[in-house]
């Protein structure tokens, strides 16, 4: 009786741990179906075979024979991770499943000391990453910035090399108003030598000037960028710019000069260079128009400053137009001047050459 009762327990734990076998074959089962149908089966198909095969799952590691089998624990991770990606409805759902996928992955990892599932593990985490990215990008066309960045910088601290995660924590940084984030990301961005290194640059500048006021930051970017980019308009015109703003003309000319020496064939540089004179004089031109009407001398004396700068622009503007006679931001510049100095026929003769140059 001792050893027909045996025989019967061992012939009982035999058949549920087949049975637990099973749930992983079928768990295994389902996900294939999955795959093979995944392009003709819609979303509420789908998510019904992958809630399936999970089930599946739920039963295999639920018994002590079957929960040590890496399989197990790699087929739910593949389920519960491509459900994640999959749900656009649920967000809830969504996240509990990613949970699901990250203890299934984490298990499957230490149980498949072979290797025999390594390629479903690293689906699983691809489908995580897709998931959450996903996600990120939802929340921004939804315009929740802030839940997008959250995202975005969960992503980026799992792959600090991910380029894509750095503009994209940048971006929603300067939505929400982190613009010293967002410099920050921008940066990391140019430090990885995109080819759109210049936008970053200039993307950079413009927060560090525009919206942190900090023009030392500003000037310190802007000599980086020019450092490897020494002929780039944007960052000479953006130098010009600050060293004007922060009343040091003198200091604009020289670097202007320098450049001009070292190739006056550039028709940018001579434009600039008038423009270190015209800015001054729209700048004068504001705080004349702040003048108590009957304070006639200061006025005058202003206007008479302003000619005086707007004249000594003149000649710059024109070689640069000597140079490139198509030169539309000379042109539209001494448009202006014109039309300041009511010089009718100069004005109509610029304007027609404007005229003249195709729209791009």
């Amino acid at each position: 009786m001792k050893k027909l009762l045996l025989s019967t327990l061992l012939v009982g734990v035999a058949t549920l741990a087949n049975a637990q076998k099973s749930e992983v074959n079928e768990s295994q089962k389902s996900w294939n179906l999955y795959v093979t149908m995944i392009s003709s089966q819609g979303y509420a198909k789908s998510m019904d075979a992958l809630n399936k095969g999970l089930a599946h799952t739920d039963l295999a590691i639920a018994n002590e024979k079957s929960k040590v089998m890496p399989e197990a624990w790699s087929y739910r991770a593949l389920l519960s991770s491509e459900i994640s990606r999959l749900d656009t409805v649920d967000v809830n759902n969504a996240l509990s499943k990613q949970k699901i996928a990250e203890e299934a992955i984490g298990k499957a990892k230490t149980l498949d000391t072979k290797g025999s599932e390594k390629d479903n593990i690293a689906t699983a985490e691809i489908n995580l990453i897709n998931a959450k990215r996903n996600r990120g990008v939802r929340a921004y066309n939804n315009k929740d910035y802030a839940g997008a960045m959250t995202i975005f910088k969960e992503l980026l601290a799992a792959n600090p090399k991910d380029t894509a995660m750095y503009i994209n924590v940048g971006v929603t940084a300067n939505l929400t108003g982190k613009y010293q984030e967002a410099v920050d990301n921008f940066k990391k961005v140019v430090s990885l030598n995109v080819p759109e290194s210049k936008d970053f640059y200039i993307q950079i500048i413009n927060l560090q000037t525009d919206k942190l006021k900090d023009t030392t930051a500003a000037l310190a970017t802007i000599q980086e960028a020019l450092a490897k980019f020494p002929n780039e308009a944007n960052f000479i015109g953006a130098e010009t710019d600050l060293y004007i703003a922060k009343g040091d003309i003198v200091k604009s000319q020289e670097s202007l000069a320098k450049l001009i020496a070292k190739d006056p064939s550039k028709e940018v540089y001579h434009y600039l260079m008038g423009d270190t004179y015209y800015k001054q004089a729209l700048a004068v031109q504001e705080t004349r128009n702040k003048l108590d009407a009957k304070k006639t001398k200061e006025y005058d004396a202003l206007s008479a400053k302003i000619v005086a700068l707007i004249d000594q622009s003149i000649p710059f503007y024109k070689k640069a137009l000597d140079i490139n006679p198509k030169y539309v931001p000379a042109l539209e510049t001494l448009k202006q001047i014109y039309a300041f100095k009511n010089d009718t026929a100069n004005w109509e003769a610029i304007k027609k050459r404007l005229d003249a140059i195709p729209a791009n």
